[in-house]
């Protein structure tokens, strides 16, 4: 057990090390965000299963706070509300559930961030396919590849696996990098 669990940290780190070749990726979304955040607008995520929870852990460090003490960020996890996923789900389809919330409350000059393993999640391509039409920039975050939200997102970091959990971890290190760049940039220190 213990050569199985050295193995699998030992994989991880390589996944670590291929990603630093993504860094001026990184480094470009965050630009980005700060840009629509200093200007007045949000930074909207969303995310199904695992990368619905990455999607409200990242929203709650632009909001609450990654390392600096500093006023909330403008951010929101499109997965919380219950009342809305499921009245939408239920009413239109799950493929909308983030769509329809786009549509409600997203502005020009958003960023729509978008988390998907396979990069196939109909009701994300649904969302950056409607946030384009109004203006909101979109980026993917997927899985090696990129899927079909490579195609249609303004910006696509594809991370270097096919594995959906060391596609998560990627997910959240990228999403951690992102959240820092952002507060340092605005909030210096």
């Amino acid at each position: 057990m213990n050569t199985f669990v050295k193995n699998q940290i030992l994989g991880i780190a390589e996944n670590f090390k291929a990603l630093a070749e993504m860094s001026a990726d990184v480094v470009q979304v965050a630009e980005l965000c700060t840009q629509a955040l200093r200007a007045g607008h949000k930074v909207m995520f969303c995310g199904n299963g695992g990368s619905a929870a990455d999607s409200q852990h990242l929203a709650a460090e632009l909001v609450g706070r990654y390392k600096l003490n500093r006023p909330a960020m403008n951010a929101l996890a499109l997965t919380v509300d219950t009342s809305i996923l499921t009245a939408v789900g239920n009413d239109y389809g799950y493929d909308v559930v983030f769509s329809r919330q786009v549509e409600g409350v997203g502005r020009a000059g958003d960023v729509l961030i978008g988390l998907s393993t396979s990069g196939n999640s109909r009701n994300i391509v649904k969302a950056m396919q409607l946030a384009k039409t109004m203006g909101i920039t979109t980026v993917a975050l997927t899985g090696q590849g990129g899927g079909e939200m490579k195609e249609v997102a303004d910006f696509c970091i594809a991370v270097p696996s096919g594995a959906t959990n060391n596609i998560q971890e990627m997910h959240i290190a990228v999403g951690h990098l992102i959240c820092e760049l952002v507060e340092k940039e605005i909030h210096g220190a």
